[in-house]
């Protein structure tokens, strides 16, 4: 049933809505699924963002144009690391991103239509690009197209969500109940019991009461008139305070979103919610199970696509290098960067590795080994060799 047939069917007949209801439950599945997917898809793409994009012509690193578009600025309106939030946001939320280059410039389709083939080329048509559509066909050698998985993740969760959001809404429901201020006022009430009377007598309570309820006032009296009492019959008196809800219940059923969200994308929940406790290991798998393979995935891509084969062979390609991903103190990397000097790593080799620009002088770049390291052909023959 579509949008505005729902609209005829409810409004087209006796039928009433009260649409606080429907607006209240859009809110659950509009808001609380929405902080954990965008939250997700921020953690992905402010990781990858911080990758360099290194180009190399026979095996030899080479800063060009390529490296400046996919380093810097893939276009007039959008840095590198916007470009890749769009990236990363369409690639989860479409399962798929276009990537389309239009005069030396890359730029994310927000639209699209694709037509699959087996034995030939893929066609995209009706790309759109901001609020331009493009008249132009794309054949699948003319753009960069990245697939996340064979089955969109998102639509898992959705389906997971529409039930799951009911018994939030059912839980913040529940806690609102028992938490819920009634009292019962007993005395002497003579009155028609019709219910006119009964609404008016409630409103005037209701009224008498109101300051007494604002939790905005610093203080409020409520005067009870003789033969009048008044009993709290809230939830939590009597003994039953084992019974109320408590918004910490509301929150473990958001942390349960938020699991929900983040176990297909591959992200440890500890590191999604900001734990510090072993949070090196959970980096660790974030980026061994989570962003390395949209990284390879995005790789591919580009080596297939703006590359030809016979470059490719000939080592002429583009690298993701993800060592930049992990902020490290230096000073705990003094012994590995002693180790590894001595094994040959130049000092230019180990800048790299600490994120360090190089330096331009011809010592920098000079391998040493130490003499503890020897051709093992060397130490055949003993003491005469």
């Amino acid at each position: 049933m579509g949008a505005f047939d729902w609209f005829r069917a409810w409004f087209g007949s006796n039928n009433t809505i009260k649409l606080d209801g429907y607006f209240f439950e859009l809110n659950v599945k509009a808001y609380y699924k929405r902080l954990a997917v965008e939250s997700c898809i921020d953690l992905i793409a402010n990781t990858v963002s911080r990758c360099e994009f290194q180009t190399f012509e026979k095996g030899k690193e080479k800063r060009g144009e390529t490296y400046y578009l996919l380093n810097v600025q893939p276009n007039q309106n959008q840095n590198a690391t916007e470009f890749i939030h769009s990236l990363i946001n369409n690639l989860i939320m479409n399962n798929e991103v276009l990537i389309i280059m239009q005069d030396d410039q890359l730029y994310v389709a927000d639209d699209y239509s694709k037509k699959e083939y087996a034995f030939k080329e893929n066609v995209y048509r009706d790309v759109v690009i901001g609020e331009l559509k493009l008249d132009k066909t794309f054949l699948e050698s003319d753009v960069l197209n990245i697939k996340l998985n064979n089955r969109n993740v998102m639509n898992v969760i959705n389906s997971l969500y529409e039930d799951y959001g009911k018994l939030l809404a059912s839980g913040i429901n529940y806690y609102k109940r028992k938490n819920n201020k009634r009292y019962l006022i007993k005395g002497d009430f003579i009155r028609p019991q019709d219910k006119e009377t009964q609404e008016a007598i409630d409103e005037m309570f209701q009224g008498q009461l109101k300051n007494w309820f604002d939790p905005d006032k610093e203080g409020s009296a409520f005067q009870i008139q003789d033969g009048y009492a008044m009993e709290d019959m809230s939830d939590g008196q009597k003994g039953n305070a084992g019974n109320i809800g408590t918004s910490r219940d509301i929150r473990e059923m958001i942390n349960d979103i938020i699991d929900f969200v983040a176990m297909p994308l591959h992200i440890p929940r500890g590191l999604i919610k900001g734990d510090v406790a072993d949070v090196e290991k959970l980096v660790d798998s974030f980026l061994m199970f989570g962003i390395k393979p949209i990284v390879e995935l995005v790789m591919d891509e580009i080596n297939r696509k703006m590359y030809t084969k016979a470059q490719f062979l000939e080592r002429t390609y583009m690298k993701i290098d993800t060592n930049q991903i992990k902020v490290v103190d230096i000073t705990q990397l003094a012994s590995a960067a002693d180790k590894l000097f001595a094994i040959g790593f130049s000092f230019n080799d180990i800048l790299a590795l600490v994120g360090r620009d190089p330096i331009h002088e011809e010592w920098a770049n000079k391998r040493y080994v130490t003499k503890n390291y020897q051709d093992i052909q060397s130490l055949e023959g003993g003491e005469s060799e």
